[in-house]
């Protein structure tokens, strides 16, 4: 690889151009200068090349025909769910390190046997999970770990996800529940579980009540729980699809004994805390653009993982904690009961 200004680059092939895609392109272009993306793949013709006219990549049309004749050292695959498995394990038999979206796939055998696969071979596997480097959560961690809030007593997540299919769009591969492993707590409401953990430590066990109220989806549309923590914290989450207006969304909010962090969803968000040194409130971090530009920080922590060395800041066994978590909840509005994560 050629030496540059920022040291050696990471050759990377985009395996999946729809709209994450973009999301990726855009972090890799502003903030992830150790990739160079230098293919672009899907069986969408379409797709692919308006990709590669978008970044000046080749394009492909199927991932064999990519591993075969394509000039990149590691893969981005954002695929639906179900296709997670056949493509990882295909790129790790091709020697490439693999940049895998969240989830890890669409049922926990699936998991399990890429972990397992991943665990033979001496490339990178990495799970890109662009919560793990929102910067308001990452200070608000920092703030709890000095204590600038007490001892942590409780704390709320909450995840509103604008409806982007009309009536008459075809139905997305999302709304199938065998392709895409549940509903929306499992998909983007992920992003919203992952934040807790960092804040928080791992989640014990869980209930849940959850509806489906969107047309055609198959999964849940609205998801109500409560998580206890292995400390003892209970925390509520709460992750609805809408079509109308909403009001202000306080996104995260923890409350210790001596104050409270609380990020309010919006352009105008970010983290504030309330303390007594602060009562009416020091903002401490932005929420937009960073959460935006946490896709390209979570790639940029990819490149320095294959080409540095580094240690990632979450193992692709740890992104299992989101998975399980939405799993035990899929099971508690069965049972009516709490429901262990890691059981």
């Amino acid at each position: 690889m050629a030496e540059t200004d920022v040291g050696p680059k990471l050759k990377l092939a985009l395996v999946g151009c729809g709209g994450i895609a973009r999301a990726h392109w855009r972090g890799i272009k502003y903030h992830a200068p150790r990739i160079e993306v230098t293919a672009v793949v899907d069986t969408v013709r379409a797709s692919a090349d308006a990709m590669s006219e978008r970044i000046g990549a080749p394009a492909f049309y199927s991932l064999e025909s990519a591993l075969a004749e394509g000039d990149f050292d590691a893969v981005d695959i954002m695929l639906p769910h179900d296709l997670h498995e056949e493509a990882a394990l295909a790129c790790f038999e091709a020697g490439q390190h693999v940049c895998l979206e969240k989830p890890m796939a669409h049922t926990l055998a699936s998991c399990e046997r890429i972990l397992e696969a991943a665990s033979k071979v001496d490339t990178v596997f990495f799970i890109a999970e662009q919560a793990q480097y929102w910067p308001d959560v990452i200070e608000a961690a920092r703030l709890i770990g000095e204590g600038a809030i007490g001892e942590v007593l409780s704390a709320r997540s909450v995840f509103y996800d604008v409806l982007a299919v009309g009536p008459d769009d075809p139905k997305p591969w999302r709304f199938f529940a065998e392709r895409s492993g549940g509903g929306i707590s499992i998909d983007g409401g992920a992003h919203w579980i992952r934040p807790m953990r960092m804040l928080l430590g791992e989640i014990d066990e869980v209930i849940a009540e959850t509806r489906a109220h969107t047309p055609r989806r198959e999964g849940e549309s609205v998801a109500l729980a409560l998580f206890r923590f292995e400390s003892g914290v209970v925390a509520s989450f709460e992750a609805v699809e809408y079509e109308g207006a909403i009001g202000p969304v306080q996104d995260l909010r923890v409350t210790g004994t001596h104050g409270e962090l609380v990020s309010v969803r919006g352009r105008d968000g970010g983290m504030t805390l309330y303390n007594p040194e602060h009562p009416d409130g020091l903002r401490v971090a932005d929420g937009f653009p960073g959460r935006a530009d946490a896709y390209g920080f979570e790639l940029h922590d990819f490149s320095l993982v294959v080409l540095d060395g580094k240690a990632p800041e979450a193992t692709p066994a740890h992104s299992l904690g989101e998975f399980r978590t939405a799993q035990a909840m899929y099971r508690s509005a069965e049972s009516k009961r709490w429901e262990k994560v890691w059981d």
